[in-house]
């Protein structure tokens, strides 16, 4: 059985192995990862559609943004409130670099506040430093997106997003208020 501290020092490897990987690397497994998303029926279906803001060694959202803006999806992205830890979705109302501003942890937020119901959300796509193949996410350790999933209905599909390497069999010590993702996409 895994213990806190295994959670602890999954999280430092995995930021480390995101942190060095080469810029030409994350650009083309984001890409794959994109192809993936824009397959599935439910990305199709989807009106509005929640993305995270990308650090630059996360799989990069930004190009899923601005192609999904011009098929006519709304697009909505967290601002985080440091003091409530927590995520509120607020629509864009365009994605160039220009209609978002540094926010908290020096993640890109929207510049305009336009907050949304999260159950407005159709689909929901979720950030991670490791999932396991249940659909188990581990994050970084502050429980913003644990609070915000738990707002969601079931029924949104959840879809993280992730390097190969990211992907593994367990994740240690899951708690019940640990969400789960419906699918990982990865490449």
């Amino acid at each position: 059985m895994y213990g806190a501290s295994d959670k602890q020092e999954l999280r430092k490897l995995m930021a480390t192995k995101l942190k060095n990987q080469k810029e030409e690397s994350v650009r083309r497994s984001s890409l794959k990862i994109k192809e993936k998303l824009f397959k599935l029926k439910v990305f199709k279906q989807a009106k509005t559609i929640m993305f995270y803001c990308a650090l630059s060694s996360e799989v990069q959202t930004r190009l899923m943004m601005e192609e999904a803006f011009t098929l006519g999806k709304k697009i909505a992205v967290p601002i985080a409130d440091i003091k409530a830890k927590k995520i509120t979705p607020c629509l864009v109302t365009g994605v160039a670099t220009n209609n978002f501003r540094k926010g908290a942890y020096s993640i890109d937020e929207p510049c305009c506040k336009k907050p949304i119901d999260p159950k407005a959300i159709d689909l929901c796509i979720v950030p991670g430093l490791a999932f396991d193949t249940k659909g188990n996410r581990l994050g970084r350790g502050m429980g913003y997106y644990d609070r915000f999933l738990s707002l969601l209905p079931e029924s949104i599909p959840k879809i993280g997003l992730a390097f190969r390497f990211q992907v593994l069999k367990h994740l240690p010590h899951c708690l019940p208020h640990d969400i789960r993702v419906n699918k990982v996409l990865f490449a």
